[in-house]
């Protein structure tokens, strides 16, 4: 298994980051996929989940900003973050559990200032 996340970078407060998610070897259409992120000092948190039956469930922190998505033909996962906040800044990560296994990509830095 392997996850690869793209798209992070320097945006100002109310700016809009997409971070993409290349996926590879598993069957990518059958299994749950999440973002977590990191921010410095704390713990790694949920952000959101999107189940091989599209359902959508989100942190309270992200609700109404961010959308998670996937493109099954892709093996792609997609987080569009909206309005985003200087406490959003942290480190991204996509998360697939397979096989009872925890498999995590390297992660993407987003951060938001002025």
């Amino acid at each position: 298994v392997e996850l690869v996340e793209t798209g992070g970078g320097f945006v100002q407060p109310g700016g809009s980051l997409r971070l993409s998610c290349a996926a590879e070897g598993f069957t990518f259409a059958l299994y749950q996929l999440k973002w977590y992120r990191q921010a410095p000092g704390e713990e790694r948190a949920l952000v959101a989940t999107i189940g091989s039956d599209q359902k959508r469930v989100y942190a309270d922190s992200v609700k109404g900003r961010f959308t998670i998505s996937r493109d099954n033909t892709k093996n792609m996962m997609y987080l569009q973050m909206n309005s985003l906040k200087p406490e959003d800044t942290a480190v991204y990560y996509c998360y697939v559990r397979v096989w009872n296994r925890e498999n995590w990509g390297r992660g993407t830095q987003v951060t938001v200032g002025s």
